[in-house]
């Protein structure tokens, strides 16, 4: 496995009240030097000005650019800047440019037979649209990627993990046949962005393309596995795709403030293992994983790590290292888990709701089923 990092990808930072903080990056990389598994990282380019216009319109680029060196940009708010969610932050620009040079870096690693299975330590900016800013999101790194390994000739299957639809990186290949899109989210009935609903199927020649999981608020392991199950396999026999492109938010986890999935690092650790032995199954192993959203910092970093070690096929340590954890612990004026999997269990609902939870899933996953399959033969 090769890792992609730049220590500049601390830069993208909205400030310190902002739940999108790149602290998160540097307790996932101080951890895994506590624990003895960092891997030595390959440091990227950052995307050039002519890379990002490949999937960003001119106009848009240029105001991030101005916005970035502190002019005055009096539509900044027309392509989504100078937001709540995306306030306008010095070299901006630069920030966002090398994390999306960091996955296309990966995928043209990919794409030339240098590297098989690239985890890239940022990234996974799935909200950005071709002419605006959205939810944290300013530059599309996965659209960067998924282009590179179009370019080359690579058939890409996506999937994300995220608990926010991908609305960024479907609305870019919707009408495409040669990338499968697979979003699984907590529905847009109840969370940001809104979208990402099951007859969300694509477009002319990307009809069947698009798959969507709106899953219900406080969905726990055992229903998002089984959906998984269901969707997934099947969806990569029928595409056979060259090579995966994940998107591993870790905003599912029970623990995370912005969301009402209910997830744990049991799950995750199923899931991780699962996306590489799909990837061994149908792509010869070639696949590239990002980061994304994850706004719990004990939660995220422990998941992250998790699939940081499962990649480099590391054994799992039970305890994290204490200097690490008191350390953090005083950064972050909070109490930590000391254990790399979940020491508590979430605040669970009744059995019955659980079970109306479940079978929602379920239905929900047929009726995704029962659109795109008609499409695929």
């Amino acid at each position: 496995m090769v890792v992609v990092y730049h220590p500049d990808y601390l830069k993208y930072c909205f400030g310190p009240e902002h739940p999108f903080s790149p602290l998160r990056l540097e307790m996932l990389w101080t951890l895994l030097e506590a624990l003895g598994d960092r891997p030595a990282p390959i440091t990227p380019p950052e995307a050039t000005r002519d890379e990002v216009l490949q999937v960003h319109i001119e106009a848009y680029v240029a105001r991030v650019e101005a916005a970035s060196r502190g002019e005055t940009v009096p539509d900044a708010r027309a392509f989504g800047l100078d937001t709540p969610d995306v306030p306008v932050f010095p070299d901006m620009d630069y920030a966002a440019r090398i994390q999306a040079g960091g996955t296309l870096h990966g995928a043209r690693l990919i794409a030339r037979g240098q590297a098989t299975t690239v985890l890239q330590l940022g990234g996974g900016f799935h909200h950005a649209h071709p002419d605006h800013a959205s939810g944290f999101c300013i530059y599309n790194d996965l659209a960067l990627a998924i282009q590179a390994l179009n370019e080359a000739g690579l058939r890409v299957a996506y999937i994300d993990l995220d608990v926010h639809h991908a609305d960024g990186v479907q609305a870019m290949y919707y009408q495409d046949d040669t990338v499968l899109t697979i979003s699984f989210h907590e529905s847009g009935q109840y969370l940001f962005p809104g979208t990402g609903f099951v007859n969300e199927i694509g477009e002319g020649p990307g009809q069947g393309f698009s798959l969507n999981v709106p899953l219900q608020p406080f969905t726990e392991d055992e229903s998002y596995l089984e959906v998984f199950e269901r969707v997934v396999p099947h969806a990569l026999t029928m595409f056979r795709p060259d090579v995966l492109v994940v998107q591993c938010g870790a905003d599912a986890h029970f623990q995370d403030p912005l969301a009402d999935l209910l997830l744990t690092t049991h799950a995750y650790e199923q899931l991780f293992r699962r996306l590489k032995a799909l990837a061994d199954e149908h792509t010869g192993g070639r696949a590239l994983f990002t980061l994304g959203g994850g706004y719990d910092f004990d939660a995220t970093v422990r998941v992250w790590a998790l699939l940081s070690l499962i990649l480099q096929e590391r054994s799992l340590p039970e305890r994290l290292p204490s200097p690490w954890r008191l350390d953090w612990e005083q950064r972050l004026a909070c109490t930590l888990t000391p254990t790399l999997h979940d020491k508590k269990r979430p605040l669970s609902v009744t059995p019955t709701r659980r079970a109306q939870i479940a079978l929602q899933n379920l239905r929900v996953t047929q009726r995704l089923m029962d659109h795109v399959t008609p499409y695929w033969y």
